[in-house]
C-alpha cells in the first residue's frame, strides 16, 4: 500500500510505512527530534556519529514466512515460560498475562474463558492482565482477527501445561498416579481417598517454582471442543460493571500527580511546511511550558483550557509554506493517474471480445475514518530517565518501539500500558499521540496528558484507503463466467481474488500515491474488493438472465462459503422475495470469505428514487468462523460489523479541498445513528469440527454490496460507488 508521500507529510514529521504481521501496512509518523547535547557529545566521544532511521520495531515486523506465531511463544520468537503466562495467588486467584488489548471486541472475555477451560475453574477465578509491556509476553498486534487463531491457542497451551504440572505435583504429594486425580474449582482431588489440595497450596512449593519456570511444551494437549465447559458458552465482559459504573479508567481518564495537559501545533493544511515560528509570547505565559524541537511545537499547561489558549497563540505566530493538494472531487482520477507502473492490461481481452456477453465496469470507494468513540489519548511520565506511557493502541510493543526510536532511548527504558479503550477498528496501530505526549513530558519535566480532539482524529489519524476498482468479465452462451479481470488501485489486496470457479482470471492490487495518510481498517481492503466483486457478480447474473443466488451457487466450489450463502438465503426467503418486483422495496445478497471465516448477507431496502434516499430495513446474515468460543460476544461482533458497514455504504466519506478536511466533525461526518439500525437476523453457523478463527472483521464485508444489489432490484439503477448516491 502506501509508502512515503511528500504531499501528505505532517508539519513536524514524515510518514513511513510499517508492514504489520498480517498482510497490511500503516503509515506511521516518523518524528525527527534532534539528539540532546548529552547524546551528541556521547556519540562524538566514541569517535563516530551515524544518523540512522530504524525501519520498524519488533511488534510491527512480520514473522518469518508471514505466519503468526503460536505454540505459546512470544511474538519476538522463542518459547514462553509457563510463569510468564500465568500466576496462581495464595488466595487461589489465577492471573493470566497477555500482550493483547481490549478495545471492545471481546478479547478479555474470550481469553479468560480459554484459561478457565484448561485450568478447570470458573471464569470468575481468572484475572487478566493485558497489554502492559513491562509485565506481559509480546503477543503481537491486536489486529487481523489474529487473537482467536493465534493467541488463544498459546493461552490454552500454557494453561494446559500448568494444569498438567499441578496434577504432577498433587500426584507426588498423594503418592498416586495422575490419572487417579480430578480437577475442579481450583482443587486437585484424589478420586479414591477424596483427599484434595488447592492450586494455591500446590503452587507455593519449591518444586512448583522450578516446574513453572519451564517453557510451555509444544506438544501439550488442550481440551477437545466436545468437552468444553467454559468455552463455547456466553460470557459477558469480566469488567463490565466497571465500564457501566464509570469505575474503569480509559486512557483519557488516566491522571498522574502534578500532571499537565498538552496541545500540539498542527499544520493548517496537508503538505504545509513550517517556515518559522515565534514562541516568545507563549513562553511568557504563566505556568505554560513550550516544547520546540525542529518543526515540532507543543505546549503543556495546568489545564486543557490554558493549553488551548497557549497553542492558539503559537499558531498566530507560525508561518507556513503550502503546496498543491488534490481534492476529494479529483480523487479517483488522481489515484488512477498515480498508479505505479500503470494499470495492467486485461490478458484475456481476446476471450472477452469473443464472449457471448461481456461486461466492463469501474467501482469507486471513498476515504473513511474509523471514528472511534475515544479519540487518541496518552499520558506520559518520565522517572529517572525511564518513560511510562498510558495510551490507546492496538500495538503496545510496536508503540514501545516507536517511542524508543523517536526519543533515542533503549526499549527496556520504555513501558507502554494500554487500559481497555474506546474503540480501534484498525485505526490505532500507530503511536503518534504517545510520542507527542512523551516529548511534551520530557520538555516540561512533568507528566503530560495529551488528548486529541475529534477534529484532530478526523484530520490527522490515518484513513481507510480509497479505491478505484476495474472489473471485466465474459460469459459463455450458458451464462458461465469464462474470464475475469479485477484490478484494485490503491486500497489493497485483501479479498482481491474471487472465491468463484473461473478458469481464466487475473486479480491484482496496484499501488498508487495516496493524497492522504492511510492504513488499516476493519477487514482492510476486503470491504472495497467485496463491494466491487459482489456488485459485479450481480451485474453478471443479470446479464446471464439468472437469479443472483443461483448464479453464485453455480460458480461456487467452497463448501463453507456455499453453506453460509444457502443458510442466509433460506432464512431470508431470498428466491421468493427476489421474484417480487416493487420500485420502492428491493432485496439483495452478497457473500465472501476473509481471514478464514465465511459470511453471506441478504438485505431489504426501501428506496425513494426521487429523493435519492436508501433505508436499510432488514439484514439477514449467516456467519461461520469454526468452533464458536463465545456465542454472545460473536453475535455482538456480527451485529456491530453490519451496523458499522452501513455507514461507509450509505454516507460516510471524508471530503477535502485545498489541503483541508471539510467534514472533520460528527455533525458533518454522519456515522450510523440508532434510527439507522435495521432489523437484524443473525445466524451463527457453528463448526465444532474446525479450529476457531477471529470474527472482528469478516462480518462487515457483505453489507455494502448487498445494499447496492437491493437498490438495483427495486429501482433498476446500478450504484458503483461508496458511499452510494442515486442518480
Amino acid at each position: 500500500m502506501a509508502t512515503e508521500n511528500s504531499e501528505s507529510r505532517t508539519q513536524n514529521s514524515e510518514y513511513k510505512t510499517a508492514v504489520l504481521e498480517y498482510d497490511e501496512t500503516v503509515d506511521l509518523v516518523r518524528f525527527e527530534f534532534a539528539p540532546s547535547r548529552r547524546e551528541f557529545v556521547g556519540v562524538l566521544g566514541a569517535g563516530l556519529l551515524i544518523a540512522v532511521c530504524v525501519s520498524s520495531a519488533e511488534g510491527q515486523e512480520r514473522p518469518q514466512g508471514g505466519q503468526r506465531r503460536g505454540g505459546g511463544g512470544f511474538r519476538g520468537g522463542g518459547p514462553t515460560p509457563i510463569a510468564a503466562r500465568l500466576h496462581i495467588g495464595k488466595d487461589g486467584l489465577i492471573t493470566l498475562l497477555t500482550g493483547k488489548v481490549e478495545c471492545g471486541q471481546g478479547a478479555r472475555a474470550e481469553i479468560t474463558q480459554a484459561a478457565a477451560e484448561e485450568l478447570r475453574v470458573p471464569a470468575s477465578r481468572v484475572m487478566l492482565v493485558m497489554a502492559d509491556t513491562a509485565l506481559v509476553p509480546n503477543d503481537g498486534i491486536t489486529a487481523g482477527s489474529g487473537s482467536t487463531p493465534g493467541t488463544l491457542p498459546a493461552i490454552r497451551q500454557a494453561a494446559a501445561a500448568a494444569r498438567n504440572l499441578l496434577l504432577e505435583l498433587a500426584a507426588k504429594k498423594f503418592g498416586v498416579k495422575a490419572d487417579q486425580l480430578a480437577m475442579a474449582d481450583g482443587k486437585v482431588i484424589d478420586k479414591e481417598s477424596k483427599r484434595e489440595q488447592t492450586y494455591a497450596d500446590l503452587a507455593t512449593t519449591e518444586d512448583a517454582a522450578k516446574l513453572f519456570a519451564e517453557n510451555v511444551p509444544s506438544n501439550v494437549t488442550v481440551t477437545a471442543v466436545k468437552e468444553w465447559q467454559e468455552m463455547g458458552k456466553p460470557l459477558s465482559r469480566p469488567n463490565a460493571r466497571d465500564i457501566v459504573t464509570g469505575a474503569h479508567h480509559y486512557p483519557s481518564d488516566i491522571s498522574r500527580p502534578g500532571m499537565l495537559y498538552g496541545k500540539v501545533l498542527r499544520a493548517p493544511a496537508y503538505g504545509a511546511k513550517m517556515s518559522g515560528v515565534d514562541v516568545a509570547s507563549v513562553k511568557a505565559m504563566k505556568d505554560v511550558a513550550v516544547v520546540q524541537d525542529g518543526n515540532f511545537v507543543g505546549v503543556a499547561a495546568p489545564s486543557t483550557f490554558a493549553a488551548e489558549k497557549a497553542i492558539e497563540e503559537v499558531a498566530k505566530n507560525a508561518k507556513w509554506d503550502t503546496s498543491p493538494h488534490p481534492s476529494s472531487k479529483e480523487l479517483y482520477d488522481y489515484l488512477r493517474q498515480k498508479a505505479r507502473g500503470g494499470v495492467p492490461a486485461n490478458p484475456f481481452a481476446d476471450e472477452l471480445a469473443k464472449a457471448a456477453k461481456a461486461l466492463k465496469e469501474t467501482y469507486h470507494v471513498g476515504y473513511v475514518q474509523h471514528a472511534p468513540m475515544e479519540p487518541r489519548a496518552a499520558v506520559a511520565e518520565w522517572v529517572d530517565g525511564k518513560l511510562t506511557v498510558w495510551t490507546a493502541t492496538q500495538n503496545p510493543f510496536g508503540v514501545r518501539g516507536e517511542l524508543a526510536n523517536a526519543l533515542r532511548i533503549p526499549e527496556d527504558r520504555v513501558r507502554v500500558v494500554v487500559p481497555d479503550f474506546g474503540g480501534g477498528f484498525g485505526g490505532k496501530h500507530s503511536g503518534e499521540c504517545a510520542v507527542e505526549a512523551a516529548k511534551l513530558a520530557q520538555g516540561a519535566g512533568k507528566p503530560v496528558c495529551l488528548r486529541w480532539t475529534r477534529e484532530e482524529e478526523f484530520t490527522w489519524a490515518y484513513f481507510r484507503p480509497a479505491a478505484v476498482i476495474d472489473a471485466q468479465a465474459g460469459l459463455d452462451a450458458s451464462g458461465a463466467i469464462i474470464s475475469w479481470y479485477f484490478i484494485n488501485i490503491n486500497s489493497g489486496g485483501n479479498a482481491v481474488e474471487p472465491p468463484y470457479r473461473i478458469a481464466k482470471k487475473k486479480s491484482q492490487f496496484v499501488q498508487s500515491e495516496p493524497p492522504l495518510r492511510h492504513g488499516s481498517y476493519r477487514a482492510l481492503a476486503s470491504t472495497a474488493n467485496n463491494f466491487a466483486r459482489e456488485s459485479f457478480m450481480d451485474e453478471l447474473a443479470a446479464a446471464a438472465g439468472k437469479d443472483p443466488l443461483e448464479f453464485r451457487l453455480a460458480h461456487l466450489e467452497d463448501a463453507r462459503l456455499k453453506a453460509v450463502l444457502e443458510e442466509a438465503a433460506k432464512q431470508f426467503n431470498f428466491s421468493e422475495r427476489w421474484k417480487k418486483k416493487d420500485p420502492k422495496i428491493g432485496v439483495g445478497l452478497a457473500c465472501g470469505t476473509e481471514k478464514g471465516s465465511f459470511v453471506a448477507a441478504c438485505c431489504e431496502v426501501a428506496v425513494d428514487a426521487e429523493e435519492g434516499k436508501i433505508v436499510v430495513k432488514k439484514v439477514t446474515q449467516a456467519y461461520e468462523c469454526g468452533a464458536i468460543v463465545n456465542p454472545a460476544n460473536l453475535k455482538a461482533q456480527v451485529a456491530g460489523a453490519i451496523i458499522m458497514g452501513i455507514g461507509p455504504a450509505l454516507r460516510e466519506e471524508m471530503k477535502f479541498a485545498n489541503g483541508k478536511m471539510l467534514n472533520a466533525a460528527f455533525s458533518k461526518y454522519l456515522v450510523p445513528r440508532m434510527e439507522d439500525v435495521p432489523e437484524l437476523d443473525i445466524h451463527l453457523v457453528n463448526r465444532p469440527d474446525l479450529p476457531s478463527v477471529g470474527a472482528g472483521e469478516t462480518p462487515i464485508i457483505c453489507i455494502a454490496p448487498a445494499i447496492a444489489n437491493a437498490v438495483f432490484h427495486a429501482s433498476g439503477q446500478r450504484i458503483r460507488q461508496m458511499p452510494m448516491k442515486m442518480a
